[in-house]
C-alpha cells in the first residue's frame, strides 16, 4: 500500500467510532503474537481521542490504518506511547514507524519534561524507538507506579514478570530522557551495530524463563496448571 494516501495525525472526538475496531485488532494481534499488551475498553481508548492523547493513521476515504496513544505515570514524571497496533493490510509498509514518530513528537510537545519509555518484545520496535533517540535500560529505570505493572496482568508472561519480581521479563525496556540521552542519530548506530545481540538476548530471554516454567510444570502434578496454559500460547 501506497503510504503516500495515507494520513496520520492526532486522533479527535470525531474519531471515536473506530475505538471498538481498534481494541478487536489489538486483542487478535496480542493472541496471534502470544504475547499480550495491556487491555483497553473502546470506552478508553475513544477518552485518549478526545483529550487529544492519540495520534490516528487513516485512508483519504475513512478506511482506519493504525493507531497509538499516551499514557502518563507517576504524576506525569513517565509517559508511555502505548498500544501501537497497525490493521493486517497495512503491515509491513513503514506505516508503524511514522506513527511512532507522531505519537512521539506529540508525546514531546505535551509533555516537554517527561521520560518517555516503552517495552516491547519486538525487535522491529526496537529498531524504530532506536532510531528516535530511546536506549535499552533496566527495568529499575522504569515508572514504579503500581498501577502501570498492574496493567501487566492482562500479558500471558505476568508469571514471568512477577517471578522475577518486575526486574526482568521477555519484553525488553527502553527509555528516552529529555535531560540525558544521545542524539538518535547515535542510538540508531548503536542498535545497528548491536541488532544481533539484541536478537540473541531476546531468544535467550525465552529459553531461559520458560525453561525455569518448564521445570516447574514437571515437578508438579495434577490437572492443567496455569503455566501449561500459559506455555501453549508459545506451541510448547
Amino acid at each position: 500500500m501506497d503510504n503516500q494516501e495515507i494520513i496520520i495525525r492526532v486522533a479527535n472526538s470525531g474519531d471515536t467510532h473506530y475505538a471498538e475496531t481498534i481494541t478487536n485488532e489489538m486483542e487478535e494481534s496480542a493472541k496471534a503474537r502470544g504475547t499480550g499488551i495491556a487491555k483497553r475498553s473502546p470506552e478508553y481508548v475513544a477518552n485518549k481521542m478526545n483529550e487529544g492523547k492519540a495520534v490516528i493513521a487513516l485512508l483519504k476515504d475513512g478506511t482506519w490504518v493504525g493507531f497509538c496513544y499516551i499514557e502518563t505515570w507517576s504524576h506525569g514524571a513517565f509517559v508511555a506511547n502505548s498500544g501501537l497496533i497497525v490493521s493486517p493490510a497495512f503491515r509491513k509498509s513503514g506505516v508503524a514507524k511514522q506513527i511512532k514518530k507522531k505519537i512521539f513528537d506529540l508525546s514531546r510537545q505535551l509533555f516537554p519534561d517527561a521520560k518517555i519509555f516503552g517495552l516491547t518484545t519486538g525487535l522491529a520496535v526496537m529498531k524504530i524507538n532506536s532510531e528516535l533517540g530511546y536506549e535499552p535500560v533496566t527495568y529499575s529505570e522504569l515508572t514504579q507506579d503500581e498501577e502501570f505493572w498492574a496493567g501487566c496482568k492482562s500479558c500471558v508472561n505476568y508469571d514471568i514478570l512477577m517471578s522475577k519480581q518486575r526486574k526482568n521479563c521477555m519484553c525488553t525496556a527502553m527509555l528516552y530522557d529529555p535531560k540525558d540521552h544521545y542524539e538518535p542519530e547515535e542510538t540508531k548506530q548503536y542498535f545497528e551495530e548491536n541488532k544481533s545481540g539484541f536478537e540473541r538476548l531476546l531468544r535467550f530471554k525465552e529459553w531461559k524463563f520458560l525453561k525455569a516454567f518448564r521445570r516447574k510444570e514437571n515437578g508438579g502434578s495434577g490437572g492443567e496448571s496455569k503455566t501449561k496454559k500459559f506455555l501453549h500460547f508459545f506451541h510448547l
